[in-house]
Protein backbone atom coordinates (compact mmCIF):
# COMPACT_ATOMS: atom_id res chain seq x y z
CA UNK A 1 0.00 0.00 0.00
CA UNK A 2 1.32 3.45 -0.88
CA UNK A 3 2.18 5.55 2.15
CA UNK A 4 1.39 8.83 0.42
CA UNK A 5 -1.22 10.82 2.33
CA UNK A 6 -3.75 13.22 0.83
CA UNK A 7 -3.22 16.74 2.16
CA UNK A 8 -5.84 18.08 4.55
CA UNK A 9 -6.19 21.17 2.40
CA UNK A 10 -6.90 19.08 -0.70
CA UNK A 11 -9.49 16.65 0.69
CA UNK A 12 -10.00 16.49 4.45
CA UNK A 13 -12.21 13.43 4.32
CA UNK A 14 -9.71 11.48 2.21
CA UNK A 15 -6.87 12.64 4.48
CA UNK A 16 -8.73 11.15 7.43
CA UNK A 17 -9.33 7.84 5.66
CA UNK A 18 -5.67 7.69 4.57
CA UNK A 19 -4.51 8.07 8.17
CA UNK A 20 -6.85 5.39 9.49
CA UNK A 21 -5.86 2.90 6.78
CA UNK A 22 -2.17 3.71 6.28
CA UNK A 23 -1.58 4.32 9.96
CA UNK A 24 -2.65 0.73 10.58
CA UNK A 25 -5.63 1.55 12.82
CA UNK A 26 -8.50 -0.11 10.97
CA UNK A 27 -9.66 -1.61 7.70
CA UNK A 28 -12.91 -2.05 5.85
CA UNK A 29 -14.91 -5.22 6.49
CA UNK A 30 -16.72 -7.65 4.22
CA UNK A 31 -19.82 -6.61 6.19
CA UNK A 32 -21.01 -3.30 4.78
CA UNK A 33 -20.84 -0.49 7.31
CA UNK A 34 -18.63 -2.41 9.74
CA UNK A 35 -14.89 -2.12 10.31
CA UNK A 36 -11.99 -4.31 11.34
CA UNK A 37 -9.96 -2.72 14.12
CA UNK A 38 -6.33 -3.70 13.52
CA UNK A 39 -3.88 -4.45 16.36
CA UNK A 40 -2.42 -0.94 16.46
CA UNK A 41 -5.89 0.62 16.52
CA UNK A 42 -7.05 -1.81 19.17
CA UNK A 43 -3.96 -1.07 21.28
CA UNK A 44 -4.98 2.60 21.15
CA UNK A 45 -8.53 1.68 22.23
CA UNK A 46 -7.12 -0.48 25.03
CA UNK A 47 -5.02 2.44 26.27
CA UNK A 48 -8.14 4.62 26.37
CA UNK A 49 -10.23 1.86 27.90
CA UNK A 50 -7.73 1.16 30.66
CA UNK A 51 -7.64 4.78 31.81
CA UNK A 52 -11.42 5.14 31.71
CA UNK A 53 -11.96 1.81 33.45
CA UNK A 54 -9.69 2.90 36.28
CA UNK A 55 -11.57 6.19 36.60
CA UNK A 56 -14.92 4.40 36.69
CA UNK A 57 -13.75 2.10 39.46
CA UNK A 58 -12.27 5.02 41.41
CA UNK A 59 -15.75 6.58 41.41
CA UNK A 60 -17.34 3.41 42.79
CA UNK A 61 -18.56 1.67 39.64
CA UNK A 62 -18.35 -2.05 38.90
CA UNK A 63 -18.25 -3.82 35.55
CA UNK A 64 -20.91 -6.30 34.48
CA UNK A 65 -22.19 -7.69 31.20
CA UNK A 66 -25.73 -7.89 29.80
CA UNK A 67 -27.05 -9.76 26.73
CA UNK A 68 -26.48 -8.64 23.17
CA UNK A 69 -30.12 -9.44 22.34
CA UNK A 70 -33.10 -7.46 23.62
CA UNK A 71 -36.72 -8.67 23.33
CA UNK A 72 -38.57 -6.34 20.99
CA UNK A 73 -41.31 -5.78 23.57
CA UNK A 74 -38.76 -4.18 25.93
CA UNK A 75 -38.10 -1.33 23.53
CA UNK A 76 -41.78 -0.52 23.18
CA UNK A 77 -42.12 0.11 26.94
CA UNK A 78 -40.44 3.53 26.77
CA UNK A 79 -42.05 5.51 23.95
CA UNK A 80 -39.40 8.18 23.38
CA UNK A 81 -36.65 5.54 23.50
CA UNK A 82 -38.11 3.35 20.78
CA UNK A 83 -38.91 6.38 18.64
CA UNK A 84 -35.28 7.48 18.88
CA UNK A 85 -33.78 4.12 17.91
CA UNK A 86 -36.42 2.42 15.73
CA UNK A 87 -34.76 3.32 12.42
CA UNK A 88 -31.36 1.96 13.50
CA UNK A 89 -32.39 -1.42 14.93
CA UNK A 90 -31.22 -4.76 13.53
CA UNK A 91 -33.81 -7.47 14.18
CA UNK A 92 -33.31 -11.22 14.66
CA UNK A 93 -36.34 -13.18 13.46
CA UNK A 94 -35.06 -16.78 13.10
CA UNK A 95 -32.54 -18.98 14.86
CA UNK A 96 -31.63 -21.60 12.25
CA UNK A 97 -30.59 -22.10 8.65
CA UNK A 98 -30.99 -25.17 6.46
CA UNK A 99 -29.82 -26.39 3.08
CA UNK A 100 -31.96 -25.16 0.23
CA UNK A 101 -33.70 -28.23 -1.27
CA UNK A 102 -33.49 -26.48 -4.65
CA UNK A 103 -29.71 -26.30 -4.43
CA UNK A 104 -29.45 -22.59 -3.62
CA UNK A 105 -27.03 -22.95 -0.70
CA UNK A 106 -28.47 -22.21 2.73
CA UNK A 107 -31.78 -20.54 3.51
CA UNK A 108 -33.60 -19.46 6.64
CA UNK A 109 -35.58 -22.33 8.14
CA UNK A 110 -39.18 -21.04 8.26
CA UNK A 111 -39.92 -23.45 11.12
CA UNK A 112 -37.25 -21.76 13.26
CA UNK A 113 -39.06 -18.46 13.67
CA UNK A 114 -38.62 -16.87 17.08
CA UNK A 115 -41.71 -16.47 19.23
CA UNK A 116 -40.59 -12.93 19.95
CA UNK A 117 -38.20 -11.07 17.70
CA UNK A 118 -34.94 -9.89 19.23
CA UNK A 119 -33.23 -6.53 18.74
CA UNK A 120 -29.44 -6.53 18.43
CA UNK A 121 -28.38 -4.14 21.20
CA UNK A 122 -28.36 -0.47 20.04
CA UNK A 123 -28.00 0.54 23.73
CA UNK A 124 -28.89 -1.38 26.87
CA UNK A 125 -31.23 0.73 29.01
CA UNK A 126 -34.22 -1.54 28.46
CA UNK A 127 -32.68 -4.92 29.22
CA UNK A 128 -30.69 -3.51 32.12
CA UNK A 129 -33.71 -1.89 33.75
CA UNK A 130 -35.70 -5.06 33.29
CA UNK A 131 -32.91 -6.78 35.26
CA UNK A 132 -32.67 -4.05 37.90
CA UNK A 133 -36.30 -4.75 38.82
CA UNK A 134 -35.06 -7.99 40.45
CA UNK A 135 -31.90 -6.45 41.92
CA UNK A 136 -33.46 -3.43 43.65
CA UNK A 137 -35.91 -3.86 46.52
CA UNK A 138 -34.84 -1.40 49.21
CA UNK A 139 -32.94 1.86 49.67
CA UNK A 140 -30.16 -0.39 50.98
CA UNK A 141 -29.66 -1.65 47.41
CA UNK A 142 -28.95 1.90 46.20
CA UNK A 143 -27.02 3.41 44.62
CA UNK A 144 -26.40 0.69 42.06
CA UNK A 145 -23.40 1.71 39.96
CA UNK A 146 -22.83 -0.56 36.94
CA UNK A 147 -20.77 -0.18 33.77
CA UNK A 148 -20.36 -2.54 30.86
CA UNK A 149 -17.80 -2.66 28.03
CA UNK A 150 -19.57 -3.95 24.95
CA UNK A 151 -20.34 -3.70 21.26
CA UNK A 152 -23.55 -2.18 19.93
CA UNK A 153 -25.26 -2.11 16.55
CA UNK A 154 -26.93 0.93 15.02
CA UNK A 155 -27.77 0.38 11.38
CA UNK A 156 -26.18 3.49 9.90
CA UNK A 157 -26.63 4.11 6.19
CA UNK A 158 -23.68 6.48 5.74
CA UNK A 159 -20.62 5.22 7.58
CA UNK A 160 -17.06 6.38 8.21
CA UNK A 161 -14.32 4.42 9.97
CA UNK A 162 -14.42 4.99 13.74
CA UNK A 163 -16.73 8.00 13.49
CA UNK A 164 -19.90 6.21 12.44
CA UNK A 165 -20.11 2.47 11.83
CA UNK A 166 -22.97 -0.01 12.04
CA UNK A 167 -21.19 -1.83 14.86
CA UNK A 168 -18.86 -0.13 17.31
CA UNK A 169 -17.25 -0.66 20.70
CA UNK A 170 -18.12 1.42 23.73
CA UNK A 171 -18.82 1.49 27.41
CA UNK A 172 -22.20 2.27 28.87
CA UNK A 173 -22.79 3.10 32.50
CA UNK A 174 -26.23 2.52 34.03
CA UNK A 175 -26.86 3.67 37.58
CA UNK A 176 -29.83 3.68 39.93
CA UNK A 177 -30.38 6.14 42.78
CA UNK A 178 -32.81 6.91 45.60
CA UNK A 179 -33.23 10.61 44.75
CA UNK A 180 -33.19 12.90 41.76
CA UNK A 181 -30.40 14.94 43.36
CA UNK A 182 -28.14 11.87 43.65
CA UNK A 183 -28.83 10.89 40.03
CA UNK A 184 -28.09 14.40 38.73
CA UNK A 185 -24.86 14.47 40.79
CA UNK A 186 -23.88 11.15 39.18
CA UNK A 187 -24.65 12.50 35.71
CA UNK A 188 -22.49 15.59 36.15
CA UNK A 189 -19.74 13.61 37.89
CA UNK A 190 -19.42 11.25 34.92
CA UNK A 191 -19.46 14.16 32.49
CA UNK A 192 -16.46 15.55 34.38
CA UNK A 193 -14.75 12.13 34.24
CA UNK A 194 -15.12 12.21 30.45
CA UNK A 195 -13.98 15.83 30.19
CA UNK A 196 -10.93 15.13 32.36
CA UNK A 197 -10.04 12.10 30.25
CA UNK A 198 -10.39 14.04 26.99
CA UNK A 199 -8.26 16.93 28.21
CA UNK A 200 -5.69 15.20 30.42
CA UNK A 201 -5.10 12.07 28.32
CA UNK A 202 -6.32 12.76 24.79
CA UNK A 203 -5.06 16.38 24.94
CA UNK A 204 -8.40 17.42 23.45
CA UNK A 205 -10.07 20.52 24.93
CA UNK A 206 -13.83 20.14 25.27
CA UNK A 207 -16.86 22.29 25.99
CA UNK A 208 -19.05 20.91 28.77
CA UNK A 209 -22.73 21.55 28.15
CA UNK A 210 -26.35 20.42 28.03
CA UNK A 211 -28.14 19.32 24.89
CA UNK A 212 -31.35 20.94 23.70
CA UNK A 213 -34.58 18.92 23.70
CA UNK A 214 -34.11 18.17 19.98
CA UNK A 215 -30.62 16.75 20.52
CA UNK A 216 -31.34 14.94 23.78
CA UNK A 217 -30.88 11.17 24.15
CA UNK A 218 -34.11 9.30 23.47
CA UNK A 219 -35.79 8.74 26.84
CA UNK A 220 -33.66 11.19 28.85
CA UNK A 221 -34.79 14.17 30.90
CA UNK A 222 -31.45 15.91 30.32
CA UNK A 223 -28.38 15.03 28.27
CA UNK A 224 -25.02 16.48 29.26
CA UNK A 225 -22.20 16.37 26.71
CA UNK A 226 -18.62 17.20 25.91
CA UNK A 227 -18.06 18.76 22.49
CA UNK A 228 -14.69 18.91 20.72
CA UNK A 229 -13.60 20.83 17.64
CA UNK A 230 -11.81 19.15 14.74
CA UNK A 231 -9.18 20.77 12.49
CA UNK A 232 -11.72 21.29 9.69
CA UNK A 233 -13.89 23.40 11.98
CA UNK A 234 -16.55 20.74 12.54
CA UNK A 235 -17.64 19.66 15.99
CA UNK A 236 -17.65 16.14 17.39
CA UNK A 237 -19.77 14.95 20.28
CA UNK A 238 -17.11 13.15 22.32
CA UNK A 239 -19.18 11.81 25.20
CA UNK A 240 -22.63 12.01 26.78
CA UNK A 241 -24.09 11.57 30.24
CA UNK A 242 -27.86 11.31 30.64
CA UNK A 243 -30.19 12.05 33.55
CA UNK A 244 -33.05 9.65 32.83
CA UNK A 245 -35.33 10.74 35.66
CA UNK A 246 -37.78 7.94 36.51
CA UNK A 247 -38.73 7.20 32.89
CA UNK A 248 -37.15 3.74 32.67
CA UNK A 249 -37.98 2.85 36.28
CA UNK A 250 -41.66 3.51 35.53
CA UNK A 251 -41.50 1.66 32.21
CA UNK A 252 -40.07 -1.44 33.93
CA UNK A 253 -41.69 -1.05 37.37
CA UNK A 254 -38.42 -0.65 39.26
CA UNK A 255 -39.39 0.47 42.76
CA UNK A 256 -37.70 0.49 46.15
CA UNK A 257 -38.79 0.81 49.77
CA UNK A 258 -37.46 4.07 51.20
CA UNK A 259 -36.43 4.62 54.84
CA UNK A 260 -40.07 5.31 55.73
CA UNK A 261 -40.96 1.96 54.12
CA UNK A 262 -42.83 3.66 51.29
CA UNK A 263 -42.54 2.52 47.68
CA UNK A 264 -40.84 4.91 45.25
CA UNK A 265 -39.61 4.68 41.69
CA UNK A 266 -35.83 4.66 41.24
CA UNK A 267 -33.95 7.56 39.62
CA UNK A 268 -31.62 6.67 36.76
CA UNK A 269 -28.62 7.71 34.70
CA UNK A 270 -26.74 6.34 31.71
CA UNK A 271 -23.49 7.53 30.12
CA UNK A 272 -21.10 6.39 27.42
CA UNK A 273 -18.16 6.96 25.12
CA UNK A 274 -17.16 4.88 22.13
CA UNK A 275 -14.44 4.12 19.60
CA UNK A 276 -15.43 7.37 17.83
CA UNK A 277 -13.00 8.94 20.31
CA UNK A 278 -10.24 7.50 18.13
CA UNK A 279 -11.65 9.36 15.14
CA UNK A 280 -11.73 12.56 17.16
CA UNK A 281 -8.17 12.05 18.35
CA UNK A 282 -6.97 11.68 14.75
CA UNK A 283 -8.76 14.81 13.53
CA UNK A 284 -7.65 17.05 16.40
CA UNK A 285 -3.90 16.35 16.36
CA UNK A 286 -2.68 14.64 13.18
CA UNK A 287 -0.96 16.25 10.20
CA UNK A 288 -0.14 15.59 6.55
CA UNK A 289 2.72 13.25 7.48
CA UNK A 290 0.54 10.89 9.52
CA UNK A 291 -0.88 10.30 12.94
CA UNK A 292 0.09 12.42 15.93
CA UNK A 293 -0.71 10.66 19.22
CA UNK A 294 -0.59 12.12 22.74
CA UNK A 295 2.02 10.29 24.84
CA UNK A 296 -0.34 9.39 27.68
CA UNK A 297 -2.43 7.11 25.46
CA UNK A 298 -0.04 6.29 22.61
CA UNK A 299 0.33 2.49 22.31
CA UNK A 300 4.06 3.07 21.84
CA UNK A 301 5.69 6.17 23.35
CA UNK A 302 9.32 5.80 22.25
CA UNK A 303 11.01 3.95 19.41
CA UNK A 304 14.79 3.52 19.19
CA UNK A 305 16.41 2.92 15.80
CA UNK A 306 20.09 1.87 15.56
CA UNK A 307 22.27 3.06 12.65
CA UNK A 308 25.31 0.84 12.17
CA UNK A 309 27.66 -1.03 9.86
CA UNK A 310 28.80 -4.44 10.98
CA UNK A 311 28.33 -6.54 14.09
CA UNK A 312 30.86 -4.66 16.20
CA UNK A 313 29.05 -1.34 15.85
CA UNK A 314 25.73 -3.08 16.47
CA UNK A 315 27.03 -4.67 19.69
CA UNK A 316 28.25 -1.32 21.03
CA UNK A 317 24.91 0.33 20.25
CA UNK A 318 22.99 -2.58 21.82
CA UNK A 319 24.91 -2.17 25.07
CA UNK A 320 23.94 1.50 25.34
CA UNK A 321 20.38 0.95 24.19
CA UNK A 322 19.75 -1.82 26.72
CA UNK A 323 20.60 0.56 29.54
CA UNK A 324 18.34 3.26 28.08
CA UNK A 325 15.46 0.81 27.69
CA UNK A 326 15.82 -0.26 31.32
CA UNK A 327 15.75 3.37 32.45
CA UNK A 328 12.67 4.15 30.35
CA UNK A 329 10.75 1.08 31.52
CA UNK A 330 11.57 1.94 35.13
CA UNK A 331 9.90 5.30 34.50
CA UNK A 332 6.79 3.60 33.06
CA UNK A 333 7.55 4.50 29.44
CA UNK A 334 6.60 2.07 26.67
CA UNK A 335 9.57 1.62 24.34
CA UNK A 336 10.50 -0.45 21.29
CA UNK A 337 14.01 -1.15 20.02
CA UNK A 338 13.61 -1.66 16.28
CA UNK A 339 16.86 -3.37 15.32
CA UNK A 340 15.26 -5.45 12.57
CA UNK A 341 17.50 -5.73 9.51
CA UNK A 342 14.75 -6.00 6.90
CA UNK A 343 14.23 -2.21 6.55
CA UNK A 344 16.56 0.75 6.27
CA UNK A 345 16.56 3.41 9.03
CA UNK A 346 14.94 6.00 6.73
CA UNK A 347 12.02 3.68 6.05
CA UNK A 348 11.62 3.07 9.78
CA UNK A 349 11.66 6.81 10.49
CA UNK A 350 8.82 7.35 8.00
CA UNK A 351 6.85 4.38 9.36
CA UNK A 352 6.95 5.56 12.97
CA UNK A 353 6.17 9.10 11.91
CA UNK A 354 3.10 7.74 10.09
CA UNK A 355 2.06 5.86 13.23
CA UNK A 356 2.41 8.94 15.41
CA UNK A 357 4.96 7.58 17.90
CA UNK A 358 5.69 10.63 20.11
CA UNK A 359 9.50 10.25 20.41
CA UNK A 360 12.04 8.65 18.08
CA UNK A 361 15.64 8.03 19.14
CA UNK A 362 18.36 7.31 16.57
CA UNK A 363 21.76 6.07 17.76
CA UNK A 364 24.77 5.45 15.52
CA UNK A 365 28.39 4.43 16.13
CA UNK A 366 29.60 8.03 16.05
CA UNK A 367 26.87 8.99 18.52
CA UNK A 368 28.19 6.36 20.93
CA UNK A 369 31.69 7.85 20.65
CA UNK A 370 30.30 11.33 21.39
CA UNK A 371 28.00 10.12 24.17
CA UNK A 372 24.85 11.46 22.48
CA UNK A 373 21.73 10.36 20.61
CA UNK A 374 19.42 12.09 18.14
CA UNK A 375 15.97 12.61 19.63
CA UNK A 376 13.06 13.57 17.35
CA UNK A 377 9.65 14.85 18.48
CA UNK A 378 6.59 13.83 16.46
CA UNK A 379 4.44 16.77 17.56
CA UNK A 380 6.58 19.57 16.09
CA UNK A 381 9.01 17.47 14.01
CA UNK A 382 12.11 18.96 15.69
CA UNK A 383 15.32 17.00 16.33
CA UNK A 384 18.14 17.58 18.78
CA UNK A 385 21.27 15.82 19.93
CA UNK A 386 21.02 14.94 23.63
CA UNK A 387 23.54 13.36 26.04
CA UNK A 388 23.14 9.63 26.62
CA UNK A 389 23.79 10.29 30.30
CA UNK A 390 20.39 10.82 31.92
CA UNK A 391 18.59 10.43 28.58
CA UNK A 392 15.82 8.24 30.02
CA UNK A 393 14.77 10.95 32.48
CA UNK A 394 14.99 13.63 29.78
CA UNK A 395 12.77 11.62 27.42
CA UNK A 396 10.28 11.07 30.24
CA UNK A 397 10.15 14.84 30.74
CA UNK A 398 9.92 15.38 26.98
CA UNK A 399 6.83 13.17 26.75
CA UNK A 400 5.06 15.43 29.25
CA UNK A 401 6.14 18.49 27.26
CA UNK A 402 4.70 16.93 24.09
CA UNK A 403 1.45 16.10 25.88
CA UNK A 404 1.06 19.69 27.07
CA UNK A 405 2.07 21.14 23.71
CA UNK A 406 -0.59 19.11 21.90
CA UNK A 407 -3.25 20.28 24.34
CA UNK A 408 -2.19 23.93 24.11
CA UNK A 409 -2.15 23.81 20.32
CA UNK A 410 -5.64 22.28 20.18
CA UNK A 411 -6.93 24.72 22.81
CA UNK A 412 -5.61 27.72 20.90
CA UNK A 413 -7.25 26.46 17.70
CA UNK A 414 -10.54 25.83 19.50
CA UNK A 415 -10.59 29.23 21.22
CA UNK A 416 -9.71 31.02 17.98
CA UNK A 417 -12.68 29.29 16.36
CA UNK A 418 -15.42 30.33 18.77
CA UNK A 419 -17.07 33.31 17.07
CA UNK A 420 -19.81 35.51 18.51
CA UNK A 421 -22.41 36.66 15.99
CA UNK A 422 -25.60 38.69 16.34
CA UNK A 423 -27.24 38.35 12.91
CA UNK A 424 -28.20 35.44 10.70
CA UNK A 425 -26.09 36.82 7.85
CA UNK A 426 -23.00 36.85 10.10
CA UNK A 427 -23.92 33.36 11.26
CA UNK A 428 -23.99 31.94 7.72
CA UNK A 429 -20.82 33.78 6.72
CA UNK A 430 -18.82 32.38 9.67
CA UNK A 431 -20.05 28.84 9.01
CA UNK A 432 -19.05 29.04 5.35
CA UNK A 433 -15.65 30.68 5.85
CA UNK A 434 -14.13 30.29 9.30
CA UNK A 435 -16.34 27.44 10.62
CA UNK A 436 -15.85 26.29 14.22
CA UNK A 437 -18.25 27.02 17.08
CA UNK A 438 -20.60 29.93 16.54
CA UNK A 439 -21.92 31.59 19.70
CA UNK A 440 -25.35 33.06 19.03
CA UNK A 441 -28.69 33.85 20.61
CA UNK A 442 -31.60 31.44 20.05
CA UNK A 443 -35.20 31.88 21.08
CA UNK A 444 -35.36 28.49 22.83
CA UNK A 445 -37.88 26.81 20.51
CA UNK A 446 -37.43 23.50 18.73
CA UNK A 447 -39.02 24.99 15.61
CA UNK A 448 -36.33 27.68 15.30
CA UNK A 449 -33.60 25.15 16.01
CA UNK A 450 -34.89 22.89 13.22
CA UNK A 451 -35.23 25.78 10.78
CA UNK A 452 -31.62 26.90 11.39
CA UNK A 453 -30.47 23.31 10.85
CA UNK A 454 -32.49 23.08 7.63
CA UNK A 455 -31.06 26.34 6.29
CA UNK A 456 -27.41 25.91 7.31
CA UNK A 457 -26.81 22.25 8.35
CA UNK A 458 -25.61 23.63 11.70
CA UNK A 459 -26.98 22.26 14.96
CA UNK A 460 -26.91 23.49 18.53
CA UNK A 461 -24.01 21.51 19.93
CA UNK A 462 -24.75 22.48 23.50
CA UNK A 463 -25.82 25.11 25.98
CA UNK A 464 -22.52 25.51 27.87
CA UNK A 465 -22.55 24.80 31.60
CA UNK A 466 -22.25 27.94 33.73
CA UNK A 467 -23.31 29.87 30.65
CA UNK A 468 -23.25 33.66 31.18
CA UNK A 469 -26.73 35.17 31.03
CA UNK A 470 -27.19 38.13 28.70
CA UNK A 471 -30.13 39.78 27.01
CA UNK A 472 -30.23 39.38 23.26
CA UNK A 473 -32.31 38.55 20.22
CA UNK A 474 -32.53 35.24 18.36
CA UNK A 475 -30.46 35.40 15.18
CA UNK A 476 -33.32 33.93 13.11
CA UNK A 477 -36.60 35.17 14.64
CA UNK A 478 -35.48 38.25 16.57
CA UNK A 479 -37.37 37.02 19.63
CA UNK A 480 -35.88 37.65 23.10
CA UNK A 481 -33.10 35.38 24.36
CA UNK A 482 -31.31 35.30 27.71
CA UNK A 483 -28.17 33.39 26.72
CA UNK A 484 -25.99 32.36 23.80
CA UNK A 485 -25.65 28.75 22.67
CA UNK A 486 -22.96 27.06 20.59
CA UNK A 487 -23.82 26.10 17.02
CA UNK A 488 -21.60 24.16 14.61
CA UNK A 489 -21.68 21.77 11.72
CA UNK A 490 -20.77 18.40 13.11
CA UNK A 491 -19.83 14.78 12.52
Amino acid sequence: MSKEITARSADYSQWYNDLVLKGGLADYSAVKGCMVIKPYGFALWEAMRDVLDRKFKETGHQNAYFPLFIPKSFLSKEAAHIEGFAKECAVVTHYRLKNDPNGGGVVVDPEAKLEEELIVRPTSETIIWNTYRDWIQSYRDLPLLINQWANVVRWEMRTRLFLRTAEFLWQEGHTAHATAEEAIAETTQMLEVYANFAEEYMAVPVVRGVKTANERFAGAVDTYCIEALMQDGKALQAGTSHFLGQNFAKAFEVKFSNKENKQEYVWATSWGVSTRLIGGLIMVHSDDQGLVLPPRIAPLQVVIVPIYKGDDQKAAIDAKVNGLIADLKALGVSVKYDDSDNSRPGWKFAEYEMKGVPVRVAIGARDIENGVAEVARRDNKTKESLPLEGLGARIHQLLEEIQQNLYNKALNYRDEHITRVDTFEEFKQVLDTKAGFVSAHWDGTSETEEKIKELTKATIRCIPLNNPQEEGKCILTGKPSKERVLFARAY
